[in-house]
């Protein structure tokens, strides 16, 4: 039941931040961006957070962990990934899609120890990772303004309420015992973050400004996720609300 609590209030929480968000003045708003002065707050507070937390965390798991053992939790955790995808394929209609993801579950659960061993991409059947913001792009819901999450990052509107769909589907979620649960979500976060300690040092070195590469990196690899790897010509994509109007010279960058 605490677990419904606390999706009902992230869903809640979106929408009052929606709401509150939707009055900026013009000189604030972007086509795809017009929340950037609150993005870039929540960015700096995540990075913080992250240069606090979770990459020193990070970092001493990938030192005392064994490299084998290291790449067992992250098969672990993408065999459960497997899952969801394969509900999620089976929701927009991919019913080889499905059929894969189902049959990676079988193998590697099986053969592969729980997961722990990769055997269903030795064998052929690819790996999809569709999640509940696909599905809602592939029934037609605009990806709306991109959106920077507490702790979780990058997002847009529509994904940030498909996550909401991620956490019921995972199969984690219907754990008895929350000790075991958070457990098991605070491992999957610091072995995801492990991998991506040399992504994150490339971008500090690189990027003059990491927010607008984060964010324009996230939103061309989401719209490309959504047309799963080949979308429209148009650049276009409804927005939820059509009154945000486009930028103007005077309105700079930020």
């Amino acid at each position: 039941m605490r677990r419904w609590l606390n999706c009902a209030a992230t869903v809640l929480t979106v929408s009052l931040f929606v709401g509150g968000c939707a009055s900026l003045p013009p000189e604030y708003r972007d086509p795809q961006d017009p929340w950037q002065p609150f993005n870039r707050a929540v960015f700096r507070f995540n990075t913080d957070f992250d240069n606090a937390f979770l990459k020193p965390a990070a970092e001493g798991y990938r030192f005392i962990t064994p490299e084998p053992v290291d790449e067992g939790i992250t098969n672990f955790f993408n065999n459960i990934a497997d899952a969801t995808s394969a509900v999620n394929n089976v929701l927009q209609f991919k019913l080889s899609r499905a059929g894969s993801d189902v049959g990676r579950v079988f193998i590697n659960t099986t053969v592969g120890f729980v997961g722990f061993f990769d055997v269903a991409s030795n064998v052929g059947l690819p790996s999809y990772k569709e999640d509940f913001g696909q599905t809602l792009g592939y029934w037609g819901f605009g990806a709306g303004p991109f959106v920077v999450l507490p702790i979780l990052g990058p997002s847009n509107v529509r994904d940030t309420f498909g996550l909401a769909g991620d956490i019921v589907l995972d199969p984690f979620f219907n754990l008895r015992k929350d000790e075991i649960y958070w457990g098991f979500v605070t491992l999957r976060i610091i072995d995801r973050r492990a991998e991506l300690l040399a992504a994150g040092d490339l971008i500090d070195a690189a990027a003059i400004d990491p927010y607008t590469l984060v964010r324009d990196a996230y939103l061309q690899r989401r719209r490309s996720l959504v047309f799963d790897g080949d979308p429209p010509a148009s650049e276009e994509d409804p927005m939820l609300w059509d009154d945000l109007p486009a930028p103007t010279p005077e309105d700079g960058e930020y």
